[in-house]
């Protein structure tokens, strides 16, 4: 006996952004099409690096982290699965963090052999954000 198959798009999630897939971001087009909930932080319980391949990435922490702004949309399961993962760096993993209300949401964040590495990661947690961050690397 098999299980009925389930129509596509049956489980939504949030999904949080902190780089190039927020508005803006020379990634957006992908996620476009999906709802938008808003601008979000994180709980401050992360790191926040760039990463030599000029994309952001979250490392978690039990102390000295920062609150991290970024964007949350609503996607089908089936969407982050065939849709966000495949364009994602491969330094990056799906993970569940904590947004700043205590609410969860997944995300990307560094593969731990990454950040044990620390090769080509600039710590930004204190540049306010990725927006933030570029901008001031444009005005230098």
């Amino acid at each position: 006996m098999t299980a009925p198959a389930r129509p596509r798009g049956g489980v939504t999630v949030p999904l949080f952004l902190n780089g190039e897939g927020m508005r803006g971001g020379r990634v957006h087009p992908s996620i476009a099409h999906h709802t938008f909930l808003g601008e979000v932080r994180t709980a401050p319980r992360y790191r926040f690096y760039a990463c030599e391949g000029g994309f952001p990435a979250l490392w978690p922490v039990t102390e000295g982290g920062v609150s991290v702004p970024g964007e949350l949309y609503a996607l089908p399961l089936e969407a982050v699965r065939d849709e966000f993962m495949p364009v994602e760096p491969p330094e990056l993993e799906l993970a569940v963090i904590e947004l700043a209300d205590g609410s969860a949401s997944l995300a990307v964040q560094l593969r731990p052999e990454v950040h044990a590495g620390g090769h080509g990661l600039l710590d930004i947690s204190d540049r306010g954000g990725w927006r933030a961050y570029r901008a001031g690397r444009v005005q230098h």
